[in-house]
């Protein structure tokens, strides 16, 4: 059982609502665009070492996803890629912008139950302008004091948050489906997390190791959170 919490964050992307698979399918789109170049395997990972180096410059988020399929297809094609082509990663780009908002099962659900009994916040990364457009799409909304899109999910960043919220860290608890992003930096800082694994995960969000921690609890859906802070 969780005890002392006072505020409790939750992931966006994957935690609350579908996001990945919505990328997946759009570097499958980008493949299937350049394969005249290289196979599916060599530009999936010529566009990931592109989206990675580039996170300083861009950010997280679709635009910044957008302007690295472009670069990645003027790299491959020795600069050769047509117009055309270019037209088609903007639309990529711009289909996901307009991608249905699907609530995870039970996240509704267990807002409910959480609402008034902790103060709900967003803790996210991505796109400032995207991510406000899908929280307010999703009807979550209501349920958060406070929304926060992170540049970067690092234990400095916890600690700003932190002390916007005026809490102490022990009584903070983190949920989100990133071991990297959202369970890692907060267990450094003194506060609790727990995982909701996703069934698929950025590469950039995945760790290679095992986490034990007094303060770490993994659940397999959303809803077991309720038990865990005996609700």
């Amino acid at each position: 059982m969780i005890k002392n919490i006072q505020v409790i964050a939750f992931d966006a992307d994957d935690t609350l609502f579908i996001n990945e698979p919505y990328f997946d399918e759009a570097e499958e789109k980008f493949c299937a665009l350049m394969s005249d170049y290289l196979s599916k395997q060599s530009l999936a990972q010529a566009l990931f070492k592109n989206q990675i180096s580039n996170l300083p410059l861009y950010g997280y988020g679709i635009k910044g996803y957008v302007l690295s399929m472009i670069q990645t297809a003027y790299s491959v094609s020795n600069h050769t890629v047509s117009t055309k082509v270019m037209e088609k990663i903007i639309e990529i780009g711009k289909d996901l912008l307009t991608k249905p908002i699907v609530l995870l099962d039970g996240i509704e659900e267990t807002l409910q139950k959480l609402h008034g009994n902790y103060k709900l916040v967003v803790a996210t990364k991505g796109d400032l302008k995207d991510q406000h457009r899908k929280l307010h799409l999703s009807g979550l909304g209501a349920y958060f004091h406070h929304i926060e899109v992170m540049v970067e999910k690092e234990e400095l960043d916890y600690e700003k948050l932190l002390k916007r919220l005026e809490i102490e860290p022990e009584n903070f608890l983190m949920i989100g489906n990133s071991l990297k992003s959202d369970v890692l930096p907060v267990l450094n800082i003194g506060g609790s997390a727990i995982h909701v694994p996703f069934h698929t995960t950025w590469a950039h969000e995945r760790i290679d190791h095992e986490i034990i921690h007094k303060n770490f609890f993994t659940v397999e859906k959303v809803s077991e959170i309720l038990s865990l802070l005996n609700l």
